[in-house]
């Protein structure tokens, strides 16, 4: 079954305005909000300006909370959660939306810095699925926080101000490329190749000799000089390796964006403002679920696997007055999950990966995958028949285009999201998302309509009693 193109609901420059209005406003977060910690950061003062509160505030102040009341919470400054208090009790559930803000990349090993050649190198640690070879050759910058040994807080973020410099990760050139290009994609490029140059002028001393690894000597001078940091700060810092340059406007008609970190952010975006938006007083509470680590495994304190969520939904839950161990786990079970997270978006140019009929196209809309998994379905969450018909009702009220998907030909692959993990507490979960293309790669490509149309989306679910 074909699904129109949601661009056919725009044909007008006034309802188009309004696509490319929201489009520009997540434009620039991408390009400025490359990890988790910088997500959170803008969020959580976007929060501030539309009047939430942080419940750890309300806690220490022994407030209550009540129907049309605004709450965040962070965790470890990676990982946030965004309540709009409904009329009902929590007892009744909670629609949420549940998003991912890490994306693969590059973290620096707690020992990065060498010198191999009079070339100053950063050793990494790859995160995430990635196909290594596209990270070479291409302009790379650092985002991240260093902890120094007097505990400050240092911020670092190099590579994005046009006077910044770059930083990249060398290729073997063409010519004497004859054994790589025998190799299989998986070892164009090896983990351990992955290191980034950071420089190439070596310090001297006084009398002009050449100290010993110079041209690192020189980088820790920089490094002191400009962050009063020292090497031994490096153990203490988690520095992310993320492509240079903003997210730019894709195509002849602008009518896609094409960036780094769409996979989740183009979701975790639009989950946010859909409570941002919401002005009424809802009846169902509902929840805007940020997390991290989903990339690898959903582990960890600030992953969905970390009973952060629950704690906080605890926490609420006493907030509001009425807090049992057996309320709580019936407020879980009756909850209502859009596992918000990206599709692979069929492309042309390798159409056999995928099976037409069961594909998400870019332009037609909000992706719902009843499954993700691999293969058999290993990994999943499947979404019960009563409630894909319950959300289909919901979208087709609203009047929001939406289509569904399976991710790529059965035995061609697969992923995963943290919907499987939301449905440990006997949620009901579906995954729904934007469709990508180059999905996992240092640039990935979606379409605007498909970006404003999970914003309709969403609103039209938290609404949804």
């Amino acid at each position: 079954m074909e699904r129109i193109n949601a661009w056919s609901k725009y044909t007008s420059e006034k309802d188009k305005k309004k696509v490319f209005k929201f489009a520009e406003e997540y434009r620039q977060f991408l390009s400025s909000c490359k990890t988790e910690r910088e997500c959170v950061a803008f969020f959580v003062d976007k929060a501030k300006e539309l009047g939430y509160v942080d419940i750890q505030d309300v806690i220490a102040k022994g407030q209550t909370v009540k129907a049309g009341d605004k709450l965040y919470a962070v965790n470890k400054g990676k990982e946030m959660i965004v309540f709009n208090i409904g009329s009902e009790d929590l007892e009744a559930g909670m629609n949420i939306l549940g998003a991912h803000i890490d994306s693969p990349r590059m973290d620096l090993k707690q020992n990065p810095l060498y010198e191999d050649s009079d070339i100053a190198l950063l050793d990494t640690h790859y995160y995430g699925g990635i196909k290594k070879y596209q990270w070479v050759t291409i302009p790379l910058a650092l985002h991240g926080v260093m902890i120094k040994k007097n505990g400050e807080k240092v911020a670092v973020n190099v590579g994005e101000d046009p006077a910044d410099p770059v930083f990249g990760i060398s290729d073997l050139l063409i010519h004497l490329a004859a054994d790589q290009m025998d190799k299989k994609g998986a070892k164009v490029v090896e983990g351990e190749d992955l290191n980034v140059i950071v420089g190439g002028i070596p310090s001297f001393d006084k009398e002009g000799k050449k100290e010993k690894d110079a041209v690192k000597a020189n980088i820790l001078k920089l490094l002191k000089e400009k962050y009063d940091i020292e090497e031994e700060d490096f153990i203490s810092a988690e520095i992310e390796v993320v492509p240079a340059g903003p997210a730019r406007d894709f195509g002849f008609d602008r009518s896609m964006i094409l960036g780094y970190g769409h996979d989740d952010r183009v979701c975790a975006y639009p989950s946010f403002m859909a409570l941002a938006n919401c002005k009424k007083t809802l009846k169902k509470t509902a929840c805007a679920l940020l997390v991290d680590k989903e990339e690898i495994g959903s582990v960890g304190a600030t992953g969905m696997e970390s009973r952060f969520f629950e704690n906080i939904v605890a926490e609420l839950y006493n907030l509001m007055g009425g807090y049992s161990e057996l309320k709580l786990r019936r407020a879980l079970t009756n909850c209502k999950v859009l596992s918000s997270d990206v599709s692979a978006g069929f492309d042309p140019n390798y159409a056999s990966a995928f099976e037409k009929n069961n594909a998400a196209y870019l332009g037609r809309g909000l992706v719902f995958n009843k499954y993700t998994g691999a293969r058999g379905k290993s990994g999943s969450n499947d979404a019960s028949a009563e409630y894909v018909g319950e959300v289909r009702d919901i979208m087709n009220d609203a009047k929001v285009s939406w289509q569904t998907a399976e991710l790529g030909k059965v035995d061609q692959g697969g992923g995963g999201t943290i919907a499987y993990i939301m449905g440990n507490y006997n949620m009901q979960v579906i995954d729904s998302g934007v469709a990508v293309l180059s999905m996992h790669a240092p640039c990935e490509i979606i379409s605007k309509v498909d970006l404003y149309e999970a914003l309709l989306g969403y609103e039209a679910f938290i609404e949804h009693a």
